[in-house]
């Protein structure tokens, strides 16, 4: 794995570790254990590529001046065979090295020639992280918060695989328990509407499925014709399944009991839904590895099981005729039920299940559950469940995803409280570029509010930073398609960087693989959309100040080279957010 960056800071650390001892042997400096210093980049180039704080660190156990003491390592400093040219003392003690051309030179051969390989690292050793994102609810579509769900879930996914884990995409289908109960009753009573006289009339003069649906959903979901209760889903799809079903199989479930008519309406609707997840998902560019069935823990016996490993560790207790967990034994504020009383399991108890089979039955190292921003409180009551089973509850990341504003002309967009006319994905998509919708949502941190402007996605313009990435990235393929059809072709070589734009280029581009760790380390795909963004602002100033078809010919060459490099690795990120890198634009 190519890092110049993480070479290049250990090398810093290893000069000044010489140097010390040169200074201990001379008696310069007294045989003292010294506190650990920070080798880091300057926000300003001016200021040296890499500076260290070993001065500022050790100066009190040197009972000397910071400044005397960096001087002194300064001096004692051995440069040669290292990327450094200089070293110089700067403000109050700190040490700043100054790489040289070789180390320029060595980040652009070695990004053009390990090409897709270029930015991987061995950061997590090939351990198994299983990210279990988006998880919505098969009762109904998926919505703007699944879309930015989605969108860092799957990225952070890549980001991992390319830090060097083992990663696995999980789809959680709640396919049992309350919300599965609402979907067969809101089901179960469109279907018995659509059996109805009114029904059948609206049928008769609808003959189309969107124009039926609407005319029975009304302006808000509960039209005055076909009402429902407030304790069911109002969504058009439910109309629409209900509908279907009336088409291939009549009215027969009209004269069984009500039990048995959702129970059919369900097994019928149910694996619908969970396609169209699927396919609204790949639409997305998402592919999973696999699609987990909560019902399969029910199936099993897994969720019985749970109750009966935390009964026989002593860890629960009954209480009005349901069975609680002692969770304050484990930092919890206040037990909480597993069991209700009327011998139904809460929640919790088949996601405890879910995570045991994660980290114990397949053994992942890791499980990753991206969130939303109610799921506080949730996370603490699962690390209380997996230390009660006996298992680490540091294995359990959670990263928490923030809520999504919508925003046209400088407003924010008003979504309907009923669920039914609320945005979805495939809705957005509709408006939106899949390439801007993948980048937006990751434009922030997923703990950062995220405030969506539909107009700036659809603007071509370098207003919109996706489109203003793609355009490098096309600008680059063009830059190296006339040189070539002048003749002039990167073959390999010694190259050679004099300009200022040449040598800010490269620092950008020799910054990946750090930011590949650093953003792993984080859960922070944002990392991605902001190095591209990056990326491309220096290509663009490179492009602007620094010719290459009137070049002499060992600087045009270079600069070609510096073209291929840029080109490989804005395509590099780009295809870690799973983002178009357009040749033309």
């Amino acid at each position: 794995m190519y890092n110049a960056v993480n070479e290049a800071k250990n090398q810093v650390s290893e000069v000044i570790m010489e140097a010390l001892g040169r200074l201990t042997g001379s008696g310069k400096i007294p045989a003292e254990p010294l506190p650990p210093f920070q080798v880091t980049i300057p926000a300003d180039s001016s200021h040296g590529d890499f500076s260290a704080n070993v001065a500022l660190v050790s100066a009190k156990t040197l009972k000397s001046n910071p400044r005397a003491v960096a001087q002194m390592i300064a001096e004692a400093a051995e440069l040669a065979g290292t990327a450094f040219d200089k070293v110089e003392v700067a403000g109050p003690g700190f040490l700043n090295f100054f790489v040289g051309n070789v180390w320029f030179a060595d980040v652009v051969r070695n990004a053009v020639k390990l090409g897709r390989d270029y930015g991987k690292t061995d950061l997590g050793k090939g351990k198994r992280m299983l990210v279990e994102f988006v998880s919505a609810n098969p009762t109904g579509p998926m919505h703007i918060g699944n879309a930015r769900g989605g969108a860092i879930g799957d990225c952070l996914s890549s980001l991992l695989a390319e830090a060097g884990y083992e990663v696995s995409r999980e789809f959680y289908i709640n396919d049992a328990g309350n919300q599965v109960e609402k979907f067969g009753k809101s089901l179960s009573l469109r279907y018995m509407q659509v059996c109805g006289e009114a029904g059948q009339r609206v049928a008769a003069e609808n003959k189309d499925i969107d124009s039926f649906t609407k005319a029975i959903y009304g302006e808000d979901g509960n039209s005055p014709e076909f009402p429902m209760p407030e304790d069911v889903y109002l969504g058009q799809d439910i109309i629409e399944h209900a509908k279907n079903y009336f088409d291939l199989n009549g009215d027969k479930l009209a004269a069984v009991s009500e039990e048995e008519r959702r129970k059919a309406l369900t097994e019928y609707a149910l694996p619908l839904n969970i396609e169209r997840l699927e396919q609204d998902l790949l639409k997305y560019r998402i592919k999973y590895d696999n699609w987990f069935k909560e019902s399969s823990l029910h199936q099993s016996g897994a969720v019985a099981e749970v109750i009966e490993k935390l009964k026989a560790g002593g860890h629960t207790y009954e209480q009005d005729g349901a069975l609680w967990l002692r969770a304050t034994d484990f930092g919890g504020d206040k037990d909480f039920v597993l069991v209700r009383s009327n011998g139904f399991p809460t929640y919790i108890v088949p996601d405890i299940a879910y995570h045991y089979n994660k980290l114990i039955t397949r053994g992942y190292d890791k499980a990753i559950n991206v969130l939303g921003a109610d799921h506080h409180g949730y996370v603490q009551r699962m690390r209380i469940c997996l230390s009660a089973m006996g298992i680490d509850d540091s294995r359990l990341d959670v990263v928490i995803m923030q809520m999504v504003m919508l925003v046209r002309g400088g407003e924010a967009v008003k979504l309907s409280k009923r669920s039914g006319k609320a945005i979805t994905l495939t809705t957005l998509l509709d408006e939106v570029p899949l390439d801007a919708a993948r980048f937006f949502f990751n434009l922030r941190n997923s703990d950062t509010h995220l405030e969506f402007d539909l107009d700036l996605a659809v603007e071509e313009s370098s207003k919109n930073p996706v489109y203003y990435v793609q355009y490098a990235h096309a600008r680059i393929c063009r830059v190296i398609e006339k040189m070539s059809e002048d003749g002039a072709v990167y073959g390999g070589g010694e190259v050679s960087y004099t300009e200022p734009a040449e040598f800010a280029l490269v620092r950008k581009i020799a910054e990946m693989p750090e930011m590949i760790n650093d953003a792993a380390k984080e859960y922070n795909p944002s990392a991605l959309t902001r190095y591209a963004f990056e990326l491309a602002q220096s290509y663009h100033k490179f492009y602007d100040s620094c010719s290459i078809k009137d070049a002499e010919q060992p600087v045009k060459l270079s600069r070609l080279a510096l073209c291929e490099a840029a080109r490989t690795v804005l395509r590099n990120v780009l295809a870690l957010l799973k983002v178009d890198a357009p040749e033309k634009m």
